[in-house]
């Protein structure tokens, strides 16, 4: 009987003690994919300081809920800012766009406002504000101050431009009639324009209030002036006493303008006054040349006819002469002083468009032909400033609008203070055409004779038989005065007098009545004068 032989099988399945490894691996790796795929993105920004953040501590947060952590803080390659690495919420990487906005929030004091308290328990975090733009940015610059106007609000941005810097920040409030509409995004000096630039925003449904004749003025602090009608004091809100801010509307007697687009450019006067002197939008230059001194004419100066403001003074066109001169060959002889000035056809009565600049300088050419003139007049006699007159003047000389700059000129005419000086002058020159040297001589010849005369009246009056003649004279009147006193109504010769006058007096009333006989009855003076009896009057016959 064989042997057995044994039969050796190949095993053709897993043992199962691999079971357990795979299953661990496949589930590192499905937890692998499930963390890439759960992680949001990593970003990197860049901020001046490193103030509020802290690794692993500080948050980053939208509309309150939190979207990430910072991981890590770390100086930048140039010591100039400050890296953030930031850990991000996949959620929000659809919100990460080129114009995405991030910045620090912490206990902040603003204009009438205060923010951010709850970082004082909580510490400060990172905001974020989602973009429009580019989609995929990774690195982004961080704000210095938080955006005071959320992105997507419903509004109106403006731009306000001033010559001069005014108390007006960051932060202040936009007023209308005294209630808050908006507010100040920026405030910021153009060095290029040489201007002070403000960003503001208008709240819906307030921004329609804004139209192109609106004017916008400083509100800030307290204003007082003083004029004719007494003194005015303006004082606005507590934040505009403390803060400042801005206010607007439409001068009186304008007219509403049309609806603005987003980011128009409006002017920023410094008061109310100025606001409505300045109500119209629509004018043009004018040149007027001064050979007299222009000391107390300063920009801004009023140009007015007969009394009602037309514009006003711009500026001094000195560099203008000086150039012209060099050009010409005719610096420094004395040559007239350009002015600028600025008319606004508005005040004329004629619409605040384009189309009345064309009238205004048909009106101006017309007039100069008539007489029109302008002058240099004196506003005010204590600060010695001027401003500039036109009338007219049917005696001056006939003179041709010119032009300068491309300006149109006005001629002008001497001026009040002007014409009295010259008058002055040319009567000191007449007199000084006298012959004032034979006068004087003359003079002293007769001042000589006076003189004399009176030495010899001296003499005559010390003479002693003068004197005695003096005395006798005082005599004469003591008796004369003496005879005088007898003649008094209780003298016995005033009594004795006065009879013989009365009897005088009936003496000649007889003989008045003689005479008036004799007058008519001639023979009355041999035969006597018949009397006839007095007439009786007759009964009328019926």
């Amino acid at each position: 009987m064989d042997e057995a032989t044994p039969e050796v099988t190949r095993g053709r399945g897993i043992s199962p003690i691999w079971i357990i490894p795979l299953v661990a691996l496949v589930l590192g790796i499905w937890m692998v994919i499930h963390t890439l795929m759960s992680e949001g993105p990593d970003v990197e920004i860049r901020f001046s300081t490193a103030e509020g953040l802290e690794e692993g501590k500080t948050k980053v947060k939208y509309r309150n809920v939190q979207v990430g952590v910072v991981e890590a803080v770390r100086l930048s390659d140039d010591r100039e800012a400050v890296l953030a690495q930031v850990k991000l919420d996949r959620d929000v990487t659809d919100m990460l766009r080129e114009d995405t906005r991030f910045w620090v929030v912490t206990a902040r004091l603003g204009a009438g406002s205060v923010s951010g308290l709850d970082t004082l328990l909580s510490g400060a975090y990172i905001e974020m504000s989602p973009g429009r733009g580019r989609a995929g940015e990774r690195e982004f610059v961080a704000l210095e101050r938080p955006p005071l106007t959320p992105r997507g609000t419903q509004g109106l941005r403006l731009t306000l431009v001033s010559e001069a810097a005014h108390s007006v920040s960051t932060g202040d409030s936009v007023l209308y009639k005294g209630y808050d509409v908006g507010r100040v995004e920026s405030a910021e000096f153009d060095p290029q324009r040489q201007q002070m630039r403000y960003s503001i925003f208008i709240d819906a449904p307030f921004h329609t209030l804004v139209n192109s004749s609106v004017r916008f003025w400083d509100v800030s602090g307290v204003s007082v002036s003083a004029g004719a009608n007494g003194i005015d004091l303006r004082v606005g809100s507590l934040d505009t006493i403390f803060f400042g801010g801005v206010t607007f509307g439409v001068p009186p007697g304008l007219p509403a303008g049309e609806a603005v687009q987003d980011e128009a450019e409006f002017r920023l006067y410094p008061s109310f006054e100025a606001a409505i002197d300045n109500p119209y939008r629509h004018g043009e230059y004018f040149v007027i040349s001064f050979t007299q001194s222009l000391r107390g004419l300063l920009p801004g100066a009023p140009v007015e006819y007969r009394g009602i403001p037309l514009g006003r003074v711009e500026r001094i066109m000195v560099r203008e002469v000086i150039a012209r001169g060099e050009r010409e060959g005719r610096f420094g002889t004395g040559a007239a002083i350009p002015v600028l000035i600025y008319l606004e056809p508005g005040r004329l009565g004629m619409p605040d468009n384009v189309e009345s600049i064309d009238k205004l300088v048909h009106t101006i050419v017309s007039g100069i032909g008539n007489g029109m003139r302008a002058t240099l007049a004196s506003g005010n006699l204590v600060t010695g400033s001027k401003y500039i007159s036109i009338d007219y003047f049917p005696d001056a000389e006939p003179a041709p609008p010119g032009e300068f700059e491309g300006y149109t000129t006005i001629p002008t005419v001497p001026g009040g203070f002007e014409r009295i000086e010259q008058q002055l002058y040319a009567l000191l020159d007449k007199f000084n055409q006298l012959p004032l040297d034979k006068t004087v001589a003359g003079a002293n010849d007769a001042l000589a004779g006076i003189s004399t005369t009176l030495e010899s009246l001296r003499v005559v009056l010390d003479d002693d038989k003068l004197q005695q003649l003096i005395g006798r004279l005082d005599l004469t009147l003591a008796e004369l005065q003496v005879a005088l006193a007898g003649f008094s109504p209780d003298s016995e010769i005033y009594r004795n007098l006065s009879a013989s006058l009365a009897d005088l007096d009936r003496m000649v009333q007889n003989l008045e009545a003689f005479s008036r006989t004799i007058a008519t009855q001639p023979n009355a003076a041999v035969f006597g004068a018949d009397i006839p009896p007095d007439p009786v009057p007759e009964a009328r016959s019926r």
